[in-house]
């Protein structure tokens, strides 16, 4: 669950853009058939079976066009939802129910078909002490949902922004001229707080980066034979985190090695919506119930 100041700070303005976006002036559909505020309710159902995830975004959406809409949430974050079961029931103004209505399921979706793949690929490294994270390569303006459906599917965030930690990719070595002096310069530059994560290649630059001190390497791309005889370089000096084209069909590949995380970004780009509908919406009678 987001807190009340993440929610009015971070989260309402992109839920905002995201309904000026899809109402530029007018729902012109919605003003046709309802010019007058009736009340009503429509029931929220899975279509698919997986975990559901975004249930207080999607209400927000609703609450933010109107405070007055209710929810009676039948399921929370982190439920595992089978195809045809009721989540919940929308109720209000049927007007902001048909405005709000796409907007609203887009989040949901997305943030549940991401839980889903978070829960499918932890799941495989279940009985190991290796945790799985979550990557920078998020859909734009959406990272703070994508990265909380991660947690809420059973991964972990890696680094939420650029200004979290410092982590030092082939192109920063690059522009350094070497992993340690990349290493050094970053020592001098960031708090004394903050880790330093260096991204290797090769055997070369594994034992670079542990004489240089870096506290999380990162073996990235390097087929299995290489990856053991980095981990045994490195010999628990630095954490050891996996990375490059992780999916769910891999993950048995790097189970036996003794490392401490693996990061995919395919959890976040290449995870599939969950599919999820508002549907049988009714009109209330004078005395608020459906008829």
């Amino acid at each position: 669950m987001f807190n009340p100041i993440t929610l009015k700070l971070n989260i309402d303005p992109l839920l905002l853009s995201a309904l000026e976006e899809d109402i530029p002036e007018e729902d012109i559909s919605t003003n046709a058939v309802m010019p007058d505020a009736i009340q009503g309710s429509v029931q929220l159902i899975s279509k698919e079976d997986g975990i559901i995830c975004g249930l207080q975004i999607f209400e927000r959406v609703f609450t933010l066009l109107d405070p007055k809409t209710t929810i009676d949430f039948k399921a929370q974050d982190g439920d595992f939802v089978k195809n045809g079961d009721l989540l919940g029931i929308v109720y209000g103004d049927i007007r902001v129910l048909l405005s709000g209505e796409r907007v609203a399921l887009n989040y949901l979706q997305r943030m549940s078909g991401i839980a889903t793949n978070a829960h499918r690929m932890a799941s495989l490294l279940e009985g190991t002490s290796i945790t799985l994270l979550d990557t920078r390569k998020t859909t734009p303006n959406n990272r703070i949902f994508e990265k909380y459906a991660v947690r809420t599917g059973g991964g972990q965030n890696h680094r939420t922004s650029l200004s979290d930690c410092v982590m030092l990719k082939d192109n920063h070595i690059d522009a350094a001229g070497s992993v340690a002096d990349a290493i050094a310069m970053a020592r001098e530059y960031a708090s004394f707080v903050r880790k330093i994560e260096v991204e290797v290649e090769n055997l070369d630059m594994v034992k670079e980066a542990v004489e240089a001190g870096a506290d999380i390497i990162m073996l990235d791309n390097m087929d299995h034979d290489t990856m053991a005889q980095a981990i045994e370089i490195i010999d628990h000096r630095a954490e050891v985190e996996i990375s490059g084209n992780v999916t769910a069909e891999k993950i048995d590949q790097f189970k036996d090695l003794a490392v401490d995380f693996i990061s995919s970004g395919a959890l976040t780009h290449s995870s599939p919506i969950l599919d999820i509908s508002l549907k049988h919406l009714k009109p209330a009678d004078g005395g608020g119930h459906e008829r």
